[in-house]
């Protein structure tokens, strides 16, 4: 039918009737909270590069967890700010079964043991270079990396970690990690594969957080993170990890990637989580503390694309500022 028989915007007129013909919808269990800890007592560190984002002890992040599991927050993802007098070629302090993240984990799950605490497996937190995995002959190897990441993977399953999150790019690490995990009785820890990860300019402040800028310097990640001009790449390494036993498929960054975002969930309509990346999160802080952007109005337009683009969760460090906007708006 035409105009005036149809008219597009009669839907459109009210609240109430935008609401309920509404395509899609973000709520507080499509969020997860990603999360910087770092050695200490009772300390909350501002992050420059991320207004609004911290660093937090254990005892200060149980209780900041404990909130956002009341604001309906379904899990945490933990990354560690690693001393830098601990760091190493082969980030072995990611194997100590009392290193930070590992004590973060058992503070976490044993304050609020029903929210799912993710793990990053990666060595760039841990090593003297920056890189996610050890240098050999000048060159990030590859199977002798997936080795360190097998056992490092074990340890943070040991100390109760709900979703391993191997986000190194190394070729043939779910399937590795998978194996291990069958083999000593992890049989129900879920693995969140960073399918596609992209050697992005977007990660800047996440790396001012964690400290591994000033060990990376400027070196890239081009050799085993993928070069942001392909898409069908993408879906290669998607059905890898399937194939090797991945439960859940990400990627990293988000917006920028949407497109490659629609096509993996599309495909294989496996659980597909989005990573709006520090980058993309401090544009809309930065540009919000400038009075230029309002902070929630476009932080929620932002996550509700991905949504749109068919992410099932999105990891974003705006999740417990939007859950409460969430909360008391209803």
């Amino acid at each position: 039918m035409k105009f005036p028989l149809t008219r597009m915007r009669r839907t459109r007129m009210n609240s109430w009737s935008r609401k309920i013909v509404a395509e899609n919808h973000l709520s507080v269990s499509d969020l997860i909270w990603p999360v910087f800890v770092i050695e200490g007592e009772n300390q909350q560190q501002n992050i420059a590069a991320m207004p609004g984002v911290y660093r937090y002890t254990i005892d200060r992040l149980v209780t900041e967890v404990k909130e956002a599991y009341t604001l309906g927050i379904q899990a945490v993802a933990l990354f560690p700010v690693t001393p830098r007098e601990l760091k190493s070629e082969h980030g072995s302090e990611a194997l100590n079964p009392y290193n930070l993240v590992c004590r973060a984990i058992k503070a976490i799950k044993q304050a609020v043991p029903e929210i799912g605490v993710i793990c990053d497996v990666a060595l760039d937190p841990y090593t003297c270079h920056g890189h996610d995995g050890v240098i050999i002959n000048g060159e990030i190897a590859n199977d002798e990396t997936v080795e360190i990441l097998v056992k490092q993977a074990l340890n943070q399953a040991r100390a109760g970690c709900d979703v391993i999150a191997p986000s190194d790019m190394q070729d043939g690490r779910i399937g590795a990690i998978r194996q291990a995990l069958e083999e000593n009785n992890f049989h129900q820890v879920l693995i969140l594969s960073y399918t596609a990860k992209y050697a992005s300019a977007f990660y800047g402040p996440f790396r001012d957080a964690i400290d591994s800028v000033s060990n990376l310097g400027n070196k890239d990640k081009k050799s085993y993170q993928q070069d942001p001009a392909n898409s069908d790449e993408s879906i290669r390494e998607a059905q890898l990890d399937i194939d090797e036993g991945a439960d859940i498929l990400m990627i990293k960054p988000g917006m920028p990637y949407l497109d490659i975002l629609h096509r993996i969930k599309h495909q294989y309509q496996m659980p597909t989580f989005a990573y709006q990346v520090s980058g993309e999160y401090s544009m809309i802080a930065c540009c919000a503390d400038h009075g230029y952007l309002d902070f929630e109005k476009s932080m929620f337009e932002a996550l509700l694309c991905f949504k749109r683009a068919g992410a099932d969760a999105i990891l974003t460090y705006a999740a417990k500022r939007i859950a409460q906007s969430l909360v008391y708006s209803n």
